[in-house]
């Protein structure tokens, strides 16, 4: 009897105990197997980005024109004596030329973040390095999409493997103020004098 009353105690208990849920140990979001390599691939994950960009324009224009206009009439009266002329020539000569010339070099490292991972899995990255050096503020600006294949296994990439690669380098101080033209030079710049 008391065996009997055991069995039916036990059946009740179980009957109005709360359902147990079980949850698993594996995320698939955050899971990283133990033999992974450390490549940035979610949200938030970093990246190094080596900047090696090397960039060459020139360009030359040369013009010239040349007019000239001769305009000659004559006019004879009789009791004028010897005919009256009237000469009248005009010439003109333009050369013009240019040349213009620009070459930029940069060469940074910098460490991003992952700020989207795109639906067909291309990484979504921007990262912004500042840096005090002799009391001039140089800033540089990265932003872009990267494929995971570029990622080397030392998750670092280079930017010329970057898509959509917007990439800024700006300096504020002395230097930087100095290297601009002056404000009536840019006056006389917009008038195209």
């Amino acid at each position: 009897m008391v065996r009997r009353l055991r069995s039916v105690a036990l059946l009740a208990l179980c009957m109005t105990a709360p359902a147990i849920n079980a949850q698993s140990l594996y995320d698939e979001s955050s899971f990283k197997a133990p033999a992974a390599d450390v490549k940035a691939r979610r949200v938030g994950d970093v990246l190094t980005v080596q900047v090696f960009e090397n960039s060459t324009a020139s360009a030359n224009a040369d013009t010239g024109t040349r007019r000239s206009n001769n305009l000659t009439a004559g006019v004879t009266h009789p009791n004028a004596g010897p005919g009256l002329g009237v000469n009248l020539a005009a010439a003109g000569e333009f050369d013009g030329g240019g040349r213009t010339a620009r070459a930029g070099k940069l060469l940074a490292q910098l460490t991003v973040s992952v700020r989207e991972v795109m639906p067909n899995g291309d990484l979504r990255i921007a990262g912004e390095q500042s840096l005090l050096i002799n009391e001039e503020q140089q800033r540089i600006n990265l932003e872009g999409r990267v494929r995971p294949q570029d990622v080397s296994d030392g998750n670092v990439v280079l930017s010329n493997r970057i898509a959509d690669a917007k990439i800024t380098y700006v300096g504020e101080g002395d230097l930087a103020a100095r290297q601009k033209p002056a404000w009536w030079r840019q006056v006389l710049d917009w008038m195209g004098l």
